[in-house]
């Protein structure tokens, strides 16, 4: 297997035996055979709408089926292969209705056999494993490939945003147009790295309309955030862990389980829920539970009730709890129970079954639910705290967690950040700092949850907001932004934020496997895009 798709990739080059996330060599050799007829599918799709021939079904198909690829959502060999034949069986559907000769011969697979040598893929692999000392021979443009991957990337994150929106009804063609062009794409030799660069960028302004999609979806469903506070502690009775990012299934199963005697807690990226007027109206959502989704292993062990996993960030499920949990929507694991949002009467029955929490246990509370209408509604005061010299800067400090050495890097950061400075924060990376008390500066507090990973629309408009209210070029604000990634969601968003023209984003806790040094070279040259240091460092080049 060959697979550096996340941050934490083996040796940081690559996973060549096993994943770092738990990833079977058999899996990875199904997922890379579904990315592949996911191409054939999307070419097949670009060419049918040359003809007037589309299809939402088949697009929104696509969407989850690239969802189901990101880094840890989908290890069910039994699903991947149900997701590769689907493809298969559409794009030939398609072929067929618009026409196309020989059923589009582009990618005429047995979609059986599990074990190919695909040209294209084993070129990647090659090319590749030439990095990792590996003797081979091919002629691949490494700088190409990794230009395709990030593209590929991007599309990843496009894709799932795009998923979760179109479950709350939301959807918009110029978004699956591009899904299927820029896939597509990839398979075209013919392109240069000008091409791609621009793909790249083109990729980062859709995601950009993906996730206002989702944010749209999110707060037409259940109202904008307002500030709440969150208890970390526990309530007596039997229980329910929601983690994951689907806002829907919760809201489905808060429903559900309404004068049940069932407490709700959410975990991981979930905890943003709570600032949504429509969820917790719910009075059995109760609060949050553990942090980021690297600790779920020793926190869903202790956890004595029914756990659901929403989208993705699965591990591999400990046998304490595996008969315990629950999937849904495209996140799999063999021998985990998957349902459906419309019947969660499973999991429902076993929180029942098992005890649940046998006493009340007080701990800290968190502030949450500063997305873009609550941060706006007091911009007046942000401007003013500003003149006065009572804010000097604000810093920007989030995206994915995990467990790689190297993360403390955000909490230090966040601590010794100058109490006269402001933290925005959105996604997991958050949990590294979310329960400190860092004070207040005029009454506005001095860290912000904006939300999810999916929550990044807000940051955008916060961010746009502050440079009209400025007057000032988005790279002139006193706004610095350090990201930590790992998955394929902040990929996306790192693209949009390059689309914006932001310049001089620190990135870490290291940077990708899949960019070449040339690559490398072309976005501290565009946009000096720089890795992070240490936190000394880096406040001081910010601050002076």
């Amino acid at each position: 297997m060959f697979c550096y798709q996340c941050e934490q990739t083996a040796r940081g080059q690559g996973c060549t035996v096993l994943g770092v996330c738990g990833k079977k060599p058999e899996v990875a050799a199904l997922q890379d055979l579904l990315l592949y007829t996911l191409k054939g599918l999307t070419q097949v799709a670009v060419e049918a709408k040359k003809v007037g021939v589309q299809d939402e079904k088949l697009n929104i198909f696509t969407c989850e089926a690239i969802f189901a690829l990101m880094t840890n959502v989908n290890f069910d060999p039994k699903a991947l292969i149900v997701y590769i034949r689907k493809t298969v069986e559409l794009r030939n559907v398609l072929a067929k209705k618009a026409k196309l000769a020989a059923e589009c011969n582009l990618f005429a697979l047995d979609c059986g056999a599990t074990n190919l040598v695909l040209e294209e893929s084993s070129e990647g692999l090659m090319a590749q494993a030439k990095r990792v000392g590996l003797k081979t021979e091919s002629n691949v443009n490494e700088d190409i490939l990794s230009l395709k991957s990030l593209l590929t990337y991007g599309i990843y994150g496009v894709a799932s945003y795009t998923y979760h929106a179109y479950t709350l009804g939301k959807k918009d063609d110029k978004v699956f147009d591009f899904i299927n062009e820029g896939l597509a794409a990839t398979m075209d030799k013919s392109l240069g790295v000008n091409d791609l660069v621009g793909l790249a960028l083109k990729c980062g302004e859709i995601n950009i309309r993906a996730m206002e999609l989702l944010d749209a979806g999110n707060t037409e469903a259940f109202g904008h955030p307002t500030p709440t506070k969150v208890p970390l502690g526990t309530k007596k009775g039997k229980a329910i862990l929601v983690s994951g990012h689907d806002l829907k299934d919760l809201g489905e199963l808060l429903k559900q389980t309404k004068d049940k005697g069932i407490n709700v807690y959410t975990h991981g990226e979930m905890l943003p829920a709570h600032g949504y007027p429509k969820l917790k109206k719910y009075e059995n959502l109760y609060g949050h539970y553990g942090g980021a989704w690297q600790n779920q292993q020793q926190e869903f062990s202790r956890f004595p009730g029914a756990i659901l996993m929403t989208t993705n960030c699965i591990q591999k499920p400990l046998e304490y709890y595996k008969g315990n949990l629950f999937t849904s929507g495209p996140v799999g694991w063999p021998g985990v129970t998957h349902v459906s949002r419309s019947d969660f009467g499973v999991v429902i029955d076993k929180a029942l079954e098992l005890p649940g929490f046998v006493e009340d246990k007080s701990g800290k509370t968190v502030t949450v639910g500063f997305a873009r209408n609550a941060v706006l509604s007091v911009a007046g005061a942000v401007v003013e705290a500003v003149q006065r010299g009572h804010i000097r800067h604000f810093f920007l400090v989030g995206g994915c967690d995990g467990a790689k050495p190297g993360r403390n890097y955000y909490t230090e950061f966040v601590e010794k950040a100058p109490k006269d400075t402001v933290i925005l924060t959105l996604a997991c990376g958050k949990f590294r700092f979310f329960d400190k008390d860092l004070g207040a500066i005029d009454g506005i507090p001095r860290l912000l949850d904006i939300g999810q990973c999916n929550d990044a629309y807000s940051a955008v408009k916060i961010v746009q907001a502050l440079s009209g209210a400025f007057k000032l070029g988005i790279n002139e604000l006193p706004l610095s932004i350090i990201l930590s990634w790992y998955e394929q969601k902040a990929c996306a968003i790192l693209l949009s934020l390059l689309h914006l023209g932001i310049k001089n984003i620190r990135l870490g806790p290291s940077l990708p496997a899949f960019i070449t040094p040339n690559v490398l070279k072309v976005l501290i040259d565009t946009f000096n895009i720089m890795p992070i240091k240490t936190p000394e460092e880096d406040l001081k080049a910010i601050l002076g």
